[in-house]
């Protein structure tokens, strides 16, 4: 693989990596709930799930969700079931920001990394934009397992530098979250947003 391969690899998976979905709205959840640096957590975990779809790919098993109807079907409504419970939990949720509220506790890393990684790892249609996006870089010439490594993590790269800015506009997102009201209104976004990605995810089509 050529510097001009990857960095046009680059350029051509901006699009896709910073686009809204599941991650990005669990990450602007976190960072809204608990501040900017607990977001790095589970990005860290959306990265990793990314990382390993990628390389999973790599190994056939992209193949097998394109081909098999039925570990479509089982990863789809797992990803969707998780998803809409991410969304009734969010709506319910009556904890205050941090700073706001001195007796919410703080975030449990494992758990912020474990939830992001679990939403990556159960989201299908991500192996689809990873298979779509990697065979046109790829070269018959030159190692596939190491290819797809490097794509991978680039691909996952790009994702956490993308959480990462929501992480960093953290503070601005919480001067706008200065009353019970908006909290509120905001989580209800969220939580609604959340089971709209677990319904659209139940209905689609390989």
């Amino acid at each position: 693989m050529t510097l001009e391969v990857w960095l046009l690899f680059i350029a051509v998976s901006l699009a896709p990596a910073i686009s809204p979905g599941p991650a990005v709205f669990l990450a602007l959840s976190n960072t809204l709930k608990f501040g900017g640096r607990a977001t790095i957590w589970s990005a860290t975990g959306n990265a990793l799930g990314l990382f390993i779809l990628g390389f999973g790919a790599a190994l056939g098993l992209g193949t097998i969700m394109e081909t098999s109807a039925l570990a479509f079907t089982i990863l789809k409504f797992i990803g969707a079931a998780y998803l809409i419970w991410l969304g009734i939990k969010t709506w319910r949720d009556k904890s205050g920001l941090v700073e706001e509220n001195q007796n919410t506790l703080p975030p449990q890393k494992h758990k912020l990394f474990s939830t992001a990684l679990i939403v990556s790892l159960t989201n299908p249609k991500a192996i689809v934009v990873i298979l779509a996006l990697f065979p046109p870089f790829m070269s018959a010439e030159g190692s596939a397992l190491f290819q797809a490594t490097v794509l991978s993590a680039t691909y996952a790269a790009l994702c956490f530098l993308n959480h990462l800015t929501i992480a960093l506009m953290g503070g601005r997102l919480k001067n706008f979250m200065n009353s019970v009201k908006r909290i509120r209104l905001v989580r209800r976004v969220l939580g609604v947003t959340f089971v709209s990605f677990g319904a659209l995810l139940a209905s689609a089509q390989r």
